[in-house]
């Protein structure tokens, strides 16, 4: 079963980084505000990262501050189109099904 995480990044200016496990590499985002059931925050597509990202906590290499688990856990991909991202997530935080619209909001009700 594939793994998700969101790291709480602080450079350049606080944010969070959605991580989901595709293959050999993290698909990403990054969130301009901390993610909610019920409320859309803004996304920006970010380059893929490496795996070691589900399980790492710390300083980021190049001057580009630390990051720290906010929410980790399983999750099954619903839809992967180039306008929608569905994903129903089982964290710790975050339950239930989330998606991206447009590559530009981060949306999802809560599960059970």
């Amino acid at each position: 079963m594939p793994r998700f995480v969101i790291l709480a990044h602080d450079w350049p200016a606080p944010h969070w980084d959605l991580l989901l496990e595709a293959g050999p590499v993290l698909r990403a985002w990054r969130l301009l505000a901390e993610p909610a059931a019920g409320r859309s925050v803004p996304a920006e597509p970010n380059a893929d990262h490496r795996p070691l990202y589900l399980d790492y906590e710390g300083p980021v290499s190049g001057g580009r501050g630390t990051v720290s688990r906010w929410d980790a856990g399983t999750f099954d991909w619903l839809a992967d189109g180039s306008d929608r991202v569905e994903v129903e997530l089982r964290g710790t935080r975050l339950v239930g099904r989330w998606a991206i619209a447009d590559g530009t909001s981060f949306h999802g009700e809560p599960g059970a």
